[in-house]
């Protein structure tokens, strides 16, 4: 587990600060927000722990037909297969290997023009687009097999648990509550 500084001592970081960053890859903010993250931690010595929060699993209670405009089911949906795929890529290669993951299907939904009328790429999610992003980013093409496989749900609500545990149930995302280490916490509240 990654070490902090103590928020109270006055002197330089020794020690690796870490930032739980919660995703849902069909999220431009979140995307927005990772790469301003991924600058910070090439600057400082911040370990980022890639984590997962599912649009699909907290809007699961909600009608897609009434509640969000055209497209919201499709592109939840296409982001629980890519969730399920980065569980896969942890479980099977460790940390680093969601990060650039997340990089690879980032880029390939949000760095470009959309198509006129849809919310992302149309294909977002599908085998063609999961091959694409795990070769962009040096992953086995086998990973993308996870895609249906529901055993990864369990590890993907948890975390969007833990993410909603830790900011409140009506945020979506970025969600990654943190403290700096040169912030010091008062104990006024």
């Amino acid at each position: 587990m990654p070490q902090t500084r103590d928020a109270s001592s006055s002197g330089p970081a020794s020690a690796t600060s870490s930032v739980d960053f919660f995703f849902d890859p069909v999220c431009p903010f979140a995307w927005m927000t990772s790469r301003w993250v991924v600058q910070v931690a090439g600057l400082r010595d911040v370990d980022v722990q890639w984590r997962f929060i599912s649009l699909r699993m907290i809007n699961a209670a909600k009608d897609y037909d009434t509640d969000f405009p055209e497209g919201y089911r499709k592109a939840h949906g296409a982001g629980l297969r890519m969730l399920r795929v980065a569980a896969e890529a942890r479980q099977s290669l460790g940390n680093d290997a969601v990060g650039s993951l997340y990089t690879s299907f980032g880029a390939s939904i949000w760095d470009h023009a959309p198509t006129p009328g849809s919310l992302m790429r149309p294909d977002a999610g599908e085998l063609d687009h999961l091959l694409a992003a795990l070769q962009d980013a040096g992953l086995p093409a086998e990973l993308a097999n996870a895609a249906d496989d529901e055993t990864h749900d369990e590890l993907i609500a948890a975390e969007t648990e833990m993410a909603l545990t830790r900011t409140g149930r009506d945020v979506g995302t970025p969600s990654s509550p943190s403290v700096h280490p040169m912030v010091r916490r008062s104990s006024a509240r």
